[in-house]
């Protein structure tokens, strides 16, 4: 049987096991985080694997786990990179005619006035967000130029400290009103969705972002087509095997928002019928690359 080694223990791995293993792939986890690592005596015992899932997240650790497995992943270091940077996907789809939200990348230092003027090509309220964040984490709706250029004074203050690699935030417009979903593409096809919905308690307080993480619920759907051919030609675009893409819709605009190259698996009844085939299918492609 093929060994898949997945370095998860959440809800990715608990539920991709047993359908996996009756398509004959072993999931085996590797921790990749939160431990020590025995780099020059070998002490570590690492699992006989033939292929790897998803790269580690933490791409420092990654790096060693990545030496001592030495197998072809399904999403690779530079998958996770390309996905993991909002500015670079938004600039390789809108080169690619891929519809995606007016943004605008600030790239600090940079003073007050480039700010100011890059704040003037859009409508308020206005989305500041970390370029390499994850979960909705650090993002902001500002309505005024106070409040831009107060989440703007706390990103320069996060960015002074030298250790941070990525100084870059992005200015992006708000899409009021718009339907939240998760698409899912596993080797270029479209395997299900589902949309994020904020509970009517959530809403009435004010708030506007759909992340799983912070509280929406997560329901299945069955995408219109054109829903599922944008989902299927960003994968194409970034070139990425397994791929979350997040789409905005409004009454009048369907948009790429962003992509995870880490998506979580939901559960089976919010995927089309052939998704489990599909990703055995695509691991067993990856493993044959040094078979």
């Amino acid at each position: 049987m093929l060994r898949l080694a997945v370095t998860t223990r959440a809800e990715t791995f608990e539920r991709m096991r047993d359908p996996l293993a009756e398509r004959g792939v072993d999931v085996v986890h590797v921790q990749a985080k939160e431990r020590t690592l025995a780099l020059t005596d070998h002490g570590d015992s690492w699992p006989d694997t033939d292929v790897g899932f998803v790269y580690p997240s933490r791409l420092m650790e990654g790096g060693a786990v990545d030496a001592f497995l030495d197998v072809p992943w399904v999403n690779g270091r530079e998958a996770i990179l390309t996905s993991r940077n909002k500015a670079g996907v938004v600039a390789a789809l809108s080169q690619a005619d891929v519809p995606v939200p007016q943004t605008t990348m600030v790239s600090n230092p940079v003073g007050e006035r480039d700010v100011v003027e890059a704040l003037d090509v859009f409508e308020r309220p206005v989305v500041v967000k970390p370029n390499s964040t994850t979960r909705g984490i650090g993002i902001a709706k500002a309505s005024d130029l106070d409040s831009v250029l107060g989440v703007v004074d706390y990103l320069d203050l996060l960015h002074d400290y030298k250790a941070t690699s990525d100084r870059s935030y992005l200015l992006q417009e708000y899409l009021p009103d718009a339907r939240d979903y998760r698409a899912m593409v596993v080797d270029g096809e479209f395997v299900g969705a589902v949309e994020r919905r904020l509970p009517e308690d959530a809403l009435a307080e004010g708030r506007w972002k759909h992340n799983v993480h912070r509280g929406a619920e997560a329901v299945g759907v069955d995408l219109p087509d054109e829903h599922r051919r944008l989902a299927e030609r960003a994968a194409e675009v970034l070139d990425i095997p397994y791929l979350g893409v997040d789409l905005l819709e409004t009454e009048d605009r369907l948009v790429v928002n962003e992509t995870n190259a880490r998506p979580t698996i939901d559960t089976a009844t919010k995927y089309e019928p052939g998704f489990y085939d599909t990703l055995a299918g695509l691991v067993k492609r990856t493993a044959e690359r040094t078979a």
